[in-house]
């Protein structure tokens, strides 16, 4: 039998801001780190801090929780891709919207994702299933 394969690879990191504020919070780091800001009408607690098409994706995010940082996985297969993360020793918290969110062994919280940039294909890590 062949063994099948999924891909993967870091998407994105993403500011997580407590409080209505996000505009505040992407005006700050926008400049701190010179990438312009995006917004979308249909995501109004998202801005986008556009980066070059070969690095990762930047967005800040206002959040209900305390204030950190999480990064994204982007895969082309989220169960395949979450039960290779729990078998590594992280847990599956919750599955939200079209992400799914989960813990790392250290408490460390990340979200797998679908696909987020053109590239992902030629460019992701392929991972063999049985």
């Amino acid at each position: 039998m062949t063994a099948m394969t999924h891909k993967s690879r870091l998407a994105a990191f993403v500011i997580d801001c407590n409080g209505p504020e996000i505009d505040r919070a992407a005006e700050f780091w926008s400049a701190a780190l010179g990438c312009p800001i995006v917004a979308d009408a249909a995501h109004p607690n998202y801005r986008l801090l556009v980066t070059p098409d070969d690095q990762v994706k930047l967005l800040i995010q206002s959040v209900d929780h305390d204030s950190r940082i999480h990064l994204d996985i982007e895969t082309d297969d989220r169960d395949a891709e979450v039960a290779r993360l729990e078998a590594l020793g992280a847990r599956r918290l919750a599955t939200v919207k079209r992400w799914i969110k989960m813990e790392a062994p250290t408490g460390h919280r990340f979200c797998v994702v679908n696909p987020q940039r053109t590239d992902f294909a030629d460019k992701a890590k392929s991972w063999d299933r049985t």
